[in-house]
């Protein structure tokens, strides 16, 4: 089953074309990377499938849901119940404790906070946090950090999680463990990630590896792993 398509997108800024007519199809279950070099427009790509920027033209489809035609009331709504986000440096609120971190999402939904409280608490379980709940982020190591903004991402669960240099801020220990975490959810939840890295060992364990350079797909290749 598609997950997300991307038909002929392009972004410009002002004279500076970044997308140059992008055609990418994801699939239900598949965990999917986007290299290349410094400037490619792979975060730009990333930002416009998960519905951060739009496209100066072309479309987007996730769950077969047109997201460029939706209003910011919409889209605001499918983000937060649809899509997931994981980032480098996490962007976790420093006030808040791992547990209250990680419902944020599932409260912004209306869910009430004894059942958003008790997914947390299975997804934390299952992401080996079990005993760091009320921990705020300066108690936590920079791989629990991550962790915890990946049961963030999970808490409504989404279709599809975008990662963006996830693992960009972490040592080697760290890395490989959440490199492993990426699979293990998609094992367990058939989740469908979209990961932008640097980190050619992590791209190669994906199903597929999309490289870009100057702004279009340079080479496209299934089952590096």
């Amino acid at each position: 089953m598609e997950r997300v398509i991307c038909r002929n997108v392009k972004r410009s800024y002002g004279d500076l074309e970044v997308l140059k007519g992008i055609d990418l199809t994801i699939n239900t279950g598949e965990v999917v990377s986007i290299v290349g070099a410094s400037g490619a427009g792979k975060t730009t790509l990333l930002q416009i499938l998960g519905s951060l920027d739009k496209p100066t033209s072309g479309q987007v489809l996730v769950d077969g849901v047109d997201i460029c035609s939706l209003s910011e009331k919409q889209l605001a709504v499918f983000r937060n119940t649809r899509i997931g986000f994981v980032f480098q440096f996490h962007q976790l609120l420093p006030e808040f404790t791992a547990l209250e971190n990680a419902i944020l999402p599932a409260l912004i939904n209306k869910t009430s906070k004894t059942v958003a409280q008790t997914r947390a608490k299975e997804l934390l379980d299952f992401l080996n946090l079990s005993h760091r709940l009320h921990h705020k982020p300066n108690e936590l190591s920079g791989g629990e950090k991550q962790r915890v903004a990946v049961a963030r991402a999970l808490i409504n669960n989404p279709g599809v999680i975008f990662a963006d240099e996830p693992s960009g801020n972490l040592d080697s220990h760290n890395q490989e463990e959440l490199q492993k975490l990426f699979f293990d959810l998609r094992s367990e939840f058939n989740q469908t990630f979209v990961i932008v890295t640097h980190d050619y060992h992590l791209a190669k364990m994906c199903d597929r590896v999309i490289e870009m350079k100057d702004g279009v797909i340079h080479t496209h290749e299934d089952a590096l792993n």
